[in-house]
This record gives structure tokens, sequence and C-alpha cells, in this order.
């Protein structure tokens, strides 16, 4: 037993080269494109769902605006994503991750701008470092995932704040309900001043006009 856990210790050093591999990957991919908004969302959604098509909407006004897209790489709503991009004449990068199932990356990212990723962790720093803001649409437990990240370091000032729009009040209201009335007003987890951290929307154009009017007063820059 001990022998065995000895081995796995030396295994788990020379792990940290690979982590470190695809961190240095990453960083030096993404710091040569434009500055980005990143888009998520479930990888379940079909085309023929109205959120897909209002995920092709934001996507290709957001690089009408002169930002990127950014997304997870994969299908559903990630997929409509980097194809509004692509409609929109704007970049489209993919971040990919390995999976047993579901992630094949869309066809609609950029040929030099897909990026894939054995680690989860090291591909959320990639968002959280370089998208200059999250659009978050209805998704599962990889999306809330991500909204949580960013509220989480935002609200402690471990990087700089982005905007952070949820679409589709229908989907959102049950989970800002329950923020409002359990984490603030019963427990006081909260403060007041965190529920400004999120945008709720049910408009295309409200969606691009809060990013692009929070740019206006605000520099492009890595968040960390």
């Amino acid at each position: 037993m001990e022998k065995a856990w000895t081995e796995m210790k030396s295994s788990s050093s020379w792990l940290l080269f690979k982590i470190m591999g695809e961190f240095v990957n990453g960083f030096e991919q993404m710091g040569l494109i434009e500055p980005c908004v990143s888009i998520f969302g479930s990888a379940r959604t079909k085309p023929d769902h109205p959120v897909y098509q209002q995920t092709v909407a934001i996507a290709e006004k957001i690089v009408q605006n002169g930002f990127g897209v950014l997304t997870g790489g994969g299908t559903g709503l990630m997929e409509a994503a980097n194809k509004g991009a692509q409609q929109g004449g704007g970049t489209s990068v993919g971040l990919n991750i390995e999976l047993p199932f579901e992630q094949v990356e869309n066809p609609y990212i950029d040929k030099d701008k897909l990026i894939t990723f054995d680690y989860f962790f090291v591909r959320k720093v990639m968002f959280i470092k370089y998208a200059q803001a999250f659009v978050v649409m209805p998704g599962g437990f990889g999306t809330l995932d991500e909204l949580f990240e960013a509220l989480t370091l935002i609200q402690t000032e471990k990087i700089t704040k982005f905007p952070i729009v949820l679409f589709g009040s229908d989907f959102w209201a049950g989970l800002i309900d329950w923020i409002k009335k359990t984490l603030l007003d019963e427990y006081e987890n909260i403060s007041p001043e965190d529920l400004n951290l999120i945008k709720v929307v049910d408009d295309v154009d409200e969606a691009v006009a809060h990013i692009v009017q929070f740019h206006t007063k605000n520099t492009f820059t890595p968040n960390f």
C-alpha cells in the first residue's frame, strides 16, 4: 500500500509538466487573439430551439461591435455562438475539452483558433483571464460552474470586474429568486451590491448594449 502511494505521488509530480504545458500553450495562443466575449450554454440544445437562434443572433451582434466570440467549442449553444460569430464576419474561438461524451468541436470555429484542453481548470482560467464579458445562456452544471466561478472571483476582487449577462428570465428566475431570498435576505451570505454583478435580459439588443456600454468606460485588458 505504501509503495503504491509513493508511486502515485511520483506520477503526480510529473503530471505538473503536462499541466504547465497546457497553461503555456493557452496563454500564448489566447494572447494573440482580439478581445472576446465568452458565451456559455448547454451542449444539448438543438438548432431548432428558439434559444439556439437567439444565441446565434447575440454572437453575430457581438462581433459586429468589435469583439470576438469565445466558447467551449462544443455542440448546442456553443455551436450557435461560433456560428453567429462567423456569420457576422468576426473572430470565432473555441476552447474544446476532451470528454468521454458530448464534446466534439463544432465546425464554426476559426481553423487557427481551436484550442483543446485535457483539464477543465486550465480551460476555465483561459475563459476568466481573457473574456471581456460573459453571456450566459440556459445550460446545465458546466454553465453554472462558469457563472459562479466568475461571480466569486469578481466579488472577492481577484479579477477585474466585467459584465455578466444572463439571457432568458424564464430560465434564470428561480435561481435569481433563491439568491435574493435565501442567500441575501434569509442567510445574509452575500451583500446587496453583489446582485449588481448580474444583468438578466430577454432581448438580444439589450444583452449586447450592456456589454458595449460597459466597455465605453473601461479599457480592454486581461482580467488578471
